[in-house]
């Protein structure tokens, strides 16, 4: 699936992305601008980094429209495509949190990743496979510098490979 951030204008509050399937249907939602790179397109180094299938934009390459795709993992009696769809939502809730303080403090992210999780009602993903600060948050941190990089009304395309 190919993902297309578009930056809107200076003023506005919201950028555009835009999910083209691979059988070239598209779904589209707006990000909201919270002074960090956009919570959708940290998804996306979750989703690819741990190689997951039914997190939020997994549902989405699947046919799930985008607005809906989280309240559809409710509704899900797999087990494996709920946890999955849970896990890349904390986890993106607690990279986003180190965002906003600036530096990536591991008490700080497993203490956020748990308590998104009992949330939840699920356990905290098994990342022992994975460094969290180089290949979650260093990668959000080099994704959020090509996204600051884009000028306005111009956009950044992503590919989504696994899916």
């Amino acid at each position: 699936m190919k993902l297309i951030a578009t930056k809107l204008g200076k003023s506005d509050k919201y950028d555009q992305l835009d999910c083209v399937r691979a059988d070239g249907s598209v779904t589209k939602a707006m990000m909201p601008r919270q002074g960090v790179l956009p919570h959708d397109l940290i998804h996306y180094v979750v989703e690819s980094v741990l190689g997951y299938r039914h997190g939020f934009l997994g549902l989405v390459a699947q046919g799930v429209d985008i607005a809906f795709a989280m309240q559809q993992t409710h509704e899900i009696a797999h087990r494996q495509i709920a946890e999955q769809a849970h896990h890349a939502e904390s986890l993106v809730e607690s990279l986003q949190a180190q965002l906003w303080s600036g530096q990536f403090l591991p008490e700080d992210f497993w203490a956020g990743l748990e308590g998104a999780c009992a949330m939840r009602g699920c356990a905290s993903p098994d990342l022992s496979g994975i460094n969290p600060k180089i290949d979650l948050y260093d990668a959000v941190l080099a994704l959020n510098q090509r996204w600051l990089q884009v000028p306005f009304y111009a956009t950044l395309e992503l590919e989504m490979s696994h899916l």
